[in-house]
């Protein structure tokens, strides 16, 4: 006797069509409603206005996105390379007030805030100084460079009341409200696990900077820069590339894990660090006298659901997400949010019946379907749907948040608190990596544990 075989997935899309279901798909574009597209005139009591301290690739960003929002006004600049002093001017205007010395800026009158886009190992520092200063500060992403300096940052914020805002944007994106959203309201039903990826496939991505032609001792304030890191020569690939170190940075997990840990956060409501971290890795592609991963994958354990995040500087693949429930499927990406639901029960007679004798499994299939086949006409539909916007990296929407937080002093999503404990999941992938081993965070000592 001849029986057919199915694969267990050609089964389970025989029987979709038995059980009289089907998926139907739509898709929506999200309008942003940007606030910061108003170009009405702003009273002089409404400027807000700002200095940047850091004017490099992320600074100068920073920078042009700013002064294009109404009523935004940038009255200085501080870097500690002579050419990026040229280069604020060349964005804001010729006679901007530069300098070397970030206190200056702190000690202005006519500065209500701080953006600041410094090297990680200085992001503590600035941070204590702005607030003690009473200023307001957006500093970059990743907050910290280490776990106690996260620690001393909440407290330095947390004793001066002034409003700390972080720079990992996907935060304030209309993507991720939409995801936060459909989560809030149950659409995935019992989360089950998230997933997060990215990968780069270039010198570029893997930090290799050309360093500035005309850099120098004279040009740089190379002592400053270095900070209390202890004393090297000067080196410009290490001023250009210093995230590949982590006497100043965090490697890809402060550059990147961060905003896969930021988002993962936001949409999922978790503002915590993880209970336990595991991580693996290598320098297998960029060998070029750096001490931090270029590859790196990282198991987190939020309560019972496990997260998966993994980075590869080797590879390009897309930056996604995909959160998993028992009611369907969110994905995320850069310019889209597609929900893929699902019904969670049987929607074919079960394969395994194909181990019944032909009678018993014959009968089975019978009274299955009487039981579970839909009315002709009264088919059950799943409507699945993408969500299409503006880009997660757009910086726009994430300033202006808190520019317009500064004016109203009404508190934000990422502060301190919620930029530290990303910070942490960060920090502690990295021990991780290094330590080859499992890590904790004991929140009694604020220290990782293995």
């Amino acid at each position: 006797m001849k029986f057919n075989r199915f694969s267990r997935r050609e089964f389970l899309a025989m029987g979709a069509g038995a059980a009289g279901a089907s998926l139907v798909t739509k898709t929506i574009f999200l309008d942003p409603e940007p606030a910061w597209a108003f170009q009405g005139p702003v009273s002089p009591s409404d400027r807000v206005r700002f200095g940047i301290i850091g004017v490099g690739m992320q600074g100068s960003g920073l920078l042009t996105n700013a002064i294009e929002l109404p009523g935004i006004e940038c009255v200085a600049a501080c870097d500690l390379y002579d050419g990026r002093h040229t280069l604020a001017k060349e964005i804001v205007r010729p006679d901007l007030p530069t300098t070397r010395r970030y206190q200056e800026l702190l000690a202005n009158k006519d500065i209500d805030c701080i953006v600041a886009a410094v090297p990680d190992h200085w992001h503590k520092q600035v941070v204590v100084d702005a607030v003690s200063a009473g200023k307001d500060i957006y500093c970059e992403k990743p907050m910290s460079h280490t776990a106690a300096d996260g620690v001393e940052m909440v407290t330095a914020a947390k004793r001066t009341g002034r409003i700390v805002q972080i720079g990992s944007q996907r935060v304030s994106s209309v993507i991720c409200a939409k995801a936060k959203e459909l989560v809030t309201k149950g659409a995935l039903g019992d989360l089950m696990l998230v997933e997060g990826s990215l990968g780069r496939n270039d010198p570029t991505g893997a930090w290799e900077y050309p360093p500035p032609p005309d850099l120098s001792p004279q040009t740089l304030d190379w002592d400053t820069w270095q900070g209390m890191v202890p004393k090297r020569p000067f080196d410009p690939k290490i001023f250009a590339r210093w995230r590949c170190w982590k006497e100043y940075g965090t490697g890809v997990a402060g550059d990147l894990l961060v905003h896969l840990i930021s988002g993962m956060q936001y949409v999922v409501g978790i503002n915590q660090p993880p209970k336990r971290v595991m991580a693996m890795g290598g320098i297998l592609r960029w060998k070029d006298g750096r001490n931090m991963p270029d590859v790196h994958a990282a198991l987190f354990e939020y309560g019972e659901v496990p997260m998966y995040m993994r980075l590869n500087l080797g590879t390009e693949t897309p930056e996604v997400y995909r959160f998993q429930g028992s009611k369907g499927i969110l994905e995320l990406t850069e310019f889209t949010l597609t929900y893929i639901p699902q019904a969670g029960v049987d929607t074919s007679p079960s394969y395994y019946a194909y181990s019944f004798p032909k009678a018993m499994r014959e009968e089975y299939f019978k009274k299955w379907h009487q039981e579970h086949d839909a009315v002709p006409g009264k088919e059950t539909a799943f409507e699945g749907v993408t969500y299409r916007s503006i880009s997660w990296d757009d910086v726009k929407p994430h300033l202006w948040n808190f520019f317009q937080a500064v004016h109203s002093r009404k508190p934000v999503v990422e502060d301190a608190v919620f930029g530290h404990n990303a910070a942490l999941a960060c920090h502690m992938a990295n021990e991780s990596y290094f330590r080859k081993s499992a890590v904790s965070w004991d929140a009694g000592s604020n220290t990782i544990k293995s």
